[in-house]
Formats: structure tokens, C-alpha cells, sequence
């Protein structure tokens, strides 16, 4: 049978169930006026058309319940002495949330202008949804927050994300019943196998079931009672289920339902840390059904509102317009007896207070939530420990993400007191040659164990789990609490978690016009298995766009990194992992690749962002015929190769080779803080010579990054263009006319003078294309000449 609150679970008594009961009064008041005034705020006149606002945007729907479990929070907060954060899962709950932190005082002393009076009430009110003010929504700008009211479906991989390797931390999550239906935070609710009740905190979530979604009702709320208890016991929860809409009844059992879930996690967590129990805790959840728009007008215009769906935005609508809903708006406001829970100045009572918790314990202060005000340098060993030795370019091979394996190795376990470091991937590491962690630290996992399992570990600190939703989520939470980590995938199923990356975008770029938020440690992706090297996973595994996404976002905050070999893959690994405030996205594969440069030369290109490989050119100081550029480990290779070919067909040729790690130096300056000038761009690139470009990705994102250069018209970029198979190495990159013999061709075709003087070669390079189709048909192999190719051959 599901389980209600404890019989047994400590009793409200009647004087903390009337002063809770007038913090979320005062709370749902201040939700409906942010929705509606922005005059006249503690109601000491009747209501006029010009008290309100004249666009009515907002949400009311969710609020009561979020106000309950505010209010409720508090209780335990300040009763137990917890450290805790909440995030508010429910989309555009933000008048609840402003409301809770308004009343506390953290709002304005994040905000001084909203002072904790009438003049502040009134600001707190008008700037709600309004031009200049604050979005409808939970948002950078909410103190106390660490998830963006808009995006459905992560709440709950977030708090798990903020819970790890924070021991002290009960994290609430607030999932909303329409969030619930989406796929992350279905799979979210494993994030409980995950979490290791020695070294993490703790994770409550609490799911508020109102009934209805914009227009819908919602699934889970429909379930009856019994099947609902059933799935979360089957995904490894114990609930607890708070049911009714009798304000004094909910108020007592929410209460019983926190207090005895808190003593089975505090039991849990003790046997765990003091007796070494191993066995997998099951945590409790919290199911709270409370009617949709709880306390608002129950009956617009002859139509039910309250406990339907017409709660969800604004019940009332056409206010200033409708006298009748003047009438029916002032009584809901009234309703809620303003005079008893403010003073004349407009301050909240002390009853109002009274369950409120102080300092930094308060919700909308937890420091948990500005999460930079913790954040400790990385412990990044030296480069040289790690780096491959090179003699001469090109004459050796190594795979680049197994040599960046043993500096993530290097930093596991230089964190291993600390705990602020966690890689994160779906079902990756070995495969992307990164084991070299699990020498430092094993997988996460509290589920079962068998004799044949490898690396999985009760403490572990790298997480695998098949859902990109939740590695992205995990890391979030992690970053935006203060700590480090890194997001391995593959390239082309990086894309499912685009629309996760552009909220954190927008967070961090909102976040960085807050002086009270501090910076956090970068959103750091590492892509490899890529496309290129797909061949023998086939087309469904080809697909290097995660890029131009990300390309299209604040650049402030953007940033892509194509390292071409072991060497530079470290330097922009040190770069990025020490950096703030932005997404780093780094390409890179882990298939055996040339090595170009030293360490020192790697740190030096890696800092220019791109430049000129002079010992691969054959400019001798001299202006150059034709540049040939080159983004990504295999067009490097296919650029030297071509440019090889140039020197031995056509020696007088000027041929200048331009290497770019960082993609964003191709936009101009005033676009990018790394934006070239375009006086260094031409010195770079010329202003007048043919240019052809060997891409990594879509070649119009080339021309999209340079367009507005003199020489863009002379600039020919060769690329992926979706002609993905199940093939050879090499014959992808012919497939998509990238090859070194494209390549010189492209030459030829686009210099002055060379489409007579060189036709002969012209054609030896489109024969050898044909005979490579012929050879590969025939023995499932590249052609020798490729297959053997070094740089010093």
C-alpha cells in the first residue's frame, strides 16, 4: 500500500501551524500581486484599473504548491540546523520562488532597491514580467537558484549533479508533473544508483502533482495512487504521499512526510558513514497532490479555474478592462488577509517569520547556490609529464585522448581528498581511450555487483550512464555548485543534449551581468570517436554539427577547440580545464594520429590560435601561390599530404600551410573576444590569394565564420557534406572531397596559370581517386601509398 506520513512523525503544534500557515498566505500574495499589481500593494485603497498591469504575464498555476514546500523548507531548515538548496523544477514558478526570498530578506539584500518594505513590495511587484525586469521563470537573476525555470525535464539530474561529492547538502528537487512526463527525468530517477551516501549529499526529491499541464491534464497525476507507488518504488524510492486540498490537513502531513523523510536520510547516512554499511539505500521521495491553482478564484466567468487546467497562467484575465474581475481579483487578494501578515510599512509580521531560517541557512543565501564562491583551483600537473616526445613532425603516432587519459588520471588523483573533480560520460571511457582514470578512481555505481564487473566503484568519481541527458544534467549541477568535471562523448550523439547546452549558455551569460554571482568552472566537452573515424559504425555515427550549434551562441561565452594532434590536445585540455564561465567544446580523436609538434611548439600554436607551419610550406619567405588551411586531426593529415604532393609535382608553387585550433579566431574581432583583426587575418590568410580549407565539419560554417574577410571570395572549404557509409578510413574523407588528392586538385583549379601547366598532374590525382575505389572494392583496405603515408616519407 503507499505510504502516507508516519503516525508516529512529530506533531505540529497548533501555534507552528498557524505561523506556517501565514508565511504561505503572505507567500501566495506576493505571487498573485507580481502577476497583477503595480500600484497599491498592501491593498490600503480599493482597487482601481490603473493599480494593475496592463500586460498580465506570469503563472499562477504551480505557485501554491511551490509556496507549501518553500514554506515547509524552511521549517526543517532552520528546526535541524541543514545546509540545503532547492531546485525548483516546475516551469515558471518564479513568482513562488521571488516570493519565498523576498520574505526571508535575501532578495533584497541581493537587490537593495527591493527592500523588505511597502516601496519594495511594490518594485518586487511592477518589475515582475515586465520591460527591465525579471523573467516569469526561475532564472540566474533568483537568488538561491541553480536551474532555469524553462527547462523541463533536468531538475532532477541537476540535483543530483549539485549533491555529489557535497556530504553535508540535503538538495531538494521540486519536479512538476508536466516535467515529469519528458524523457531526462524519467531517466533521472536512476540517478539514485548513482549516489554514494558516504560522500555525497542527499537528494529529496518531491513531486508536485497538480493535476494539469498548460492544457492537459498529466499522466503521473492520473496514475491511481497504488500504480504511481509501485514506479517509484521500482525505480528505487520509498514514498511518502502528502494528499488534499485542506490547507490545515496538508499543512500537518507535509510536515510529518519532510520530518520522517529527514530522519531516514540522516539513519541512512550514519550507517553508511559511521558502521560502513554497503548496501544500497533506497531513498524517499515525497508525492505531494495539491490542487492546481490552490487559493485562487475557484469560477471565472461561470468556468471552474482553481484545480484545472485555466489555472495554469493568469485566471483572471482583461482585469483593468472588466470591472467584474477588478471586483473578483481584489477579493482573491483580500483573501489572504494582507493586513495580518504586513505592518503598515509593509514589512512581514513576525509570525509571517517565524519558520524562516537566518543567514546563509536561508534558501534564496545558500552559498551552495552561487556555487563560484567555492571553487578551488584545479591541481593541473605539468604538460611536459604527459606530453609525446616528437623528433620531426609526422614520424610518429599516438592516440591523443589516451595520452590526455593520463592527465585526467593525474588530476583524479590529485582530487581524490577534495572530491571537485568528476568525468562523466555515456558508456565512454574506455572506448574513447580515457581508462587511464579508473587507476584513480573507479565508476560511480550503488547498484548491484558481479564477479565479471570492472572499475565500478561505492566511491567512484567517474559516472557512465547510456543518457547524455543525465551526463550533461550530473555535470551542471556539479559546475554550478563549484567544482570540476569534464563531458566525454561521441560526437554525433552529443547533439541530443542541444537544447540542455544553450540554457547553460544563457546562464552563464545572464550570470555574468550579476556582480553577486560568482564565476564557475567551464562546461567542458570533449568530443571524439568523431566523424572521420566513424567508418566502420557508418553513417548513423557521422555527424560533426554539435559545432556549428554551438557557434550559433553568445559569443562571450562560446568556445571550439580542434587540436591536430596528442601535443596540442593537452594544451587546450590544461587551457580549458582552468578556465570560467564558458563551453569549451574540444574535438579530438582517439584513433592513432600523427604527432606534429613539441610540447612547447604545442603551447605556443595553441595560444595563437592559429597559425602558419612554415616548416610544411614551401613559401621561403616569399609570398605565398595558394594557402592550404586545415581545422581537425584528419584534415591536418590531409592537408600535409596534399601539400607533400605539391612540393613533389609542383616545386615551384609558393604552398603556405595554416593550422587553426581555435574556430572562433576566424570571426572578426568586434564579433569575438578571440576574433582576428583583419589586418592579422590577412597577414595570416592573404587578402588576395586562393585559400582552400580543409574542414573538420560542415564547410559553410567556415564560410559563416569568415565572410565579411577581403579574400572571402578566393576562400574554398572542403568538408563533411553527409556522404557517411560503413567504409575505409581514407574513403570517407574521399567521399566527402577532402582527400589529398582533392585537395591539390582544388589547387590547380583555383590558382592563376596552373589548369594548363599542371593538367597532367591534375589528372594523375583524379586517377589515383579512381584507382582507390577499385582497390578498396578489392581488398576492404586503403591503397598503400595512403595507408603507409608518413610526412617524412
Amino acid at each position: 500500500m503507499p505510504t502516507a506520513a508516519h503516525p508516529d512523525a512529530p506533531a505540529l503544534t497548533d501555534e507552528e501551524l498557524r505561523t506556517l500557515d501565514a508565511h504561505w498566505r503572505a507567500a501566495n500574495y506576493l505571487a498573485a500581486g507580481q502577476i497583477y499589481l503595480m500600484a497599491n500593494p498592501l491593498l490600503t485603497e480599493p482597487l482601481r484599473p490603473e493599480h494593475i498591469k496592463p500586460r498580465l504575464l506570469g503563472h499562477w498555476g504551480t505557485s501554491p504548491g511551490l509556496n507549501l514546500v518553500y514554506t515547509h523548507l524552511n521549517r526543517v531548515i532552520k528546526a535541524r540546523g541543514l545546509d540545503a538548496l532547492c531546485v525548483w523544477g516546475p516551469g515558471h514558478g518564479g513568482p513562488a520562488v521571488l516570493a519565498g526570498s523576498w520574505l526571508e530578506g535575501s532578495y533584497s539584500e541581493t537587490y537593495p532597491d527591493v527592500s523588505r518594505d511597502a516601496a519594495g513590495m511594490e518594485r518586487l511587484f511592477r518589475q515582475f514580467s515586465f520591460p527591465g525586469g525579471v523573467p516569469s521563470h526561475v532564472a540566474p537573476e533568483t537568488p538561491g537558484s541553480i536551474h532555469e525555470g524553462g527547462e523541463l525535464g533536468y531538475s532532477l539530474a541537476h540535483a543530483y549533479g549539485a549533491a555529489f561529492d557535497n556530504p553535508g547538502l540535503l538538495v531538494a528537487c521540486v519536479i512538476g508533473d508536466g516535467e515529469a512526463e519528458t524523457g531526462p527525468l524519467a531517466a533521472s530517477w536512476h540517478s539514485n544508483k548513482f549516489l554514494d551516501p558516504v560522500h555525497d549529499g542527499a537528494v529529496l526529491p518531491i513531486l508536485h502533482l497538480n493535476g494539469y499541464k498548460i492544457a492537459n491534464p498529466t499522466v503521473l497525476s492520473r496514475l491511481p495512487e497504488s500504480e504511481l507507488d509501485a514506479l517509484l518504488r521500482g525505480y528505487g524510492h520509498e514514498p511518502l504521499h502528502v494528499t488534499g486540498d485542506d490547507p490545515a490537513a496538508v499543512h500537518r502531513a507535509l510536515a510529518g512526510a519532510l520530518d520522517e523523510a529527514l530522519d531516514r536520510i540522516a539513519l541512512m547516512q550514519r550507517t553508511a558513514r559511521e558502521e560502513g554499511i554497503a548496501e544500497r539505500v533506497h531513498w524517499p521521495v515525497i508525492v505531494l497532490r495539491t490542487p492546481k491553482g490552490w487559493t485562487g478564484p475557484a469560477e471565472v466567468d461561470g468556468e471552474p479555474v482553481a484545480g484545472t487546467w485555466r489555472s495554469h497562467q493568469v485566471p483572471l484575465a482583461m482585469v483593468r478592462e472588466n470591472p467584474a474581475h477588478l471586483r473578483q481579483l481584489e477579493q482573491w487578494l483580500r483573501s489572504y488577509r494582507p493586513e495580518e501578515l504586513f505592518d503598515a510599512d509593509g514589512r512581514p509580521v513576525t509570525e509571517v517569520l517565524a519558520c524562516v531560517p537566518e543567514g546563509a541557512k536561508r534558501l534564496g543565501a545558500t552559498p551552495y547556490a552561487n556555487g563560484g564562491l567555492f571553487v578551488r583551483e584545479l591541481p593541473l600537473p605539468s604538460l611536459d609529464t604527459f606530453a609525446v616526445p616528437v623528433d620531426k613532425p609526422g614520424s610518429t603516432l599516438h592516440e591523443p585522448t589516451r595520452v590526455l587519459g593520463g592527465l585526467l588520471a593525474q588530476v583524479m588523483n590529485d582530487t581524490r581528498s577534495r572530491r571537485d573533480f568528476r568525468l562523466v560520460g555515456p558508456d565512454e571511457t574506455a572506448s574513447n581511450r580515457l581508462q587511464a582514470v579508473f587507476g584513480a578512481s573507479g565508476k560511480a555505481w550503488q547498484a548491484g555487483l558481479l564477479p565479471v564487473d570492472e572499475h565500478l566503484d561505492r566511491h567512484g568519481r567517474v559516472m557512465e550512464i547510456l543518457s547524455e541527458h543525465l551526463c550533461q544534467g550530473w555535470l551542471e549541477g556539479y559546475l554550478l555548485t563549484g567544482r570540476h568535471g569534464l563531458f566525454s562523448c561521441y560526437e554525433a550523439f552529443v547533439h541530443i543534449v542541444d537544447s540542455m547546452v544553450n540554457q547553460h549558455i544563457k546562464w552563464l551569460r545572464t550570470s555574468r551581468e550579476l556582480p553577486w554571482r560568482a564565476p564557475i568552472p567551464s562546461l567542458n566537452y570533449l568530443l571524439t570517436s568523431h566523424v572521420w573515424r566513424q567508418d566502420h559504425n557508418g553513417f548513423s555515427h557521422q555527424d560533426p554539427g554539435f559545432v556549428d550549434h554551438v557557434l550559433n551562441k553568445s559569443p562571450s561565452v562560446v568556445r571550439v577547440y580542434l587540436p591536430p594532434d596528442a601535443n596540442t590536445l593537452l594544451s587546450v585540455a590544461d587551457h580549458v580545464l582552468r578556465s570560467r564561465d564558458y563551453v569549451n567544446v574540444v574535438v579530438a580523436g582517439k584513433q592513432p594520429c600523427f604527432d606534429w609538434l613539441t610540447m612547447d611548439q604545442a603551447r605556443v600554436h595553441c595560444a595563437r590560435g592559429a597559425g602558419i607551419w612554415d616548416w610544411a610550406g614551401t613559401e621561403n619567405g616569399g609570398e605565398p601561390d595558394v594557402v592550404l588551411a586545415c581545422a581537425g586531426d584528419v584534415p591536418t593529415q590531409e592537408v600535409l599530404a596534399a601539400a607533400q604532393l605539391l612540393r613533389r609535382h609542383l616545386p615551384q608553387l609558393a604552398v603556405r600551410v595554416v593550422n587553426v585550433v581555435d574556430m572562433t579566431r576566424l570571426l572578426p574581432h568586434e564579433a569575438h573576444p578571440h576574433g582576428m583583426t583583419d589586418f592579422e587575418y590577412d597577414g595570416l590568410f592573404t587578402a588576395d590569394k586562393p585559400v582552400v580549407f580543409a574542414y573538420h565539419g560542415y564547410p559553410w560554417l567556415v564560410h559563416r565564420l569568415a565572410y565579411s574577410r577581403t579574400g572571402h571570395k578566393n576562400l574554398h572549404v572542403r568538408g563533411y557534406k553527409e556522404a557517411g557509409s560503413t567504409t575505409t578510413p581514407f574513403d570517407m574523407v574521399v567521399r566527402n572531397d577532402l582527400d589529398r588528392y582533392r585537395l591539390v586538385m582544388d589547387v590547380i583549379d583555383r590558382v592563376p596559370g596552373l589548369a594548363v601547366r599542371a593538367a597532367a598532374v591534375r589528372q594523375t590525382m583524379a586517377d589515383t581517386r579512381t584507382r582507390h575505389h577499385t582497390w578498396i572494392r578489392a581488398h576492404g583496405t586503403d591503397l598503400p601509398e595512403v595507408a603507409e603515408w608518413s610526412w617524412n616519407s
